[in-house]
């Protein structure tokens, strides 16, 4: 079964509009902004999508709570090969 859940807010504990997180059968977990795929961790790895990791200060906002870490520590993971940058909206 697949869950969608709003990200809640850090601060407030709200449900974040158009911000997500999809939870796949214990399988994976996504994170979705709008109408795009950011962010997949599926088996221990973590896969970007190349073309919106990045794309507004909303979406990196969102992305950096939602991986527990900053666009610089984000960027050197991506450097280092531990992310791997995809099309995840194919």
């Amino acid at each position: 079964m697949v869950r969608v859940e709003n990200l809640e807010s850090e601060s407030s504990g709200r449900a974040i509009a158009n911000q997500f997180e999809i939870f796949d059968r214990g399988k994976a977990v996504n994170f979705q902004s709008y109408q795009s795929i950011i962010v997949k961790i599926s088996k221990g790895k973590t896969y970007l999508d190349k073309n919106k990791w990045n794309y507004s200060n909303t979406t990196s906002r969102y992305r950096n709570q939602f991986l527990r870490e900053t666009t610089k520590e984000t960027k050197a993971k991506i450097k280092s090969g531990e992310y791997k940058l995809v099309d995840l909206n194919k």
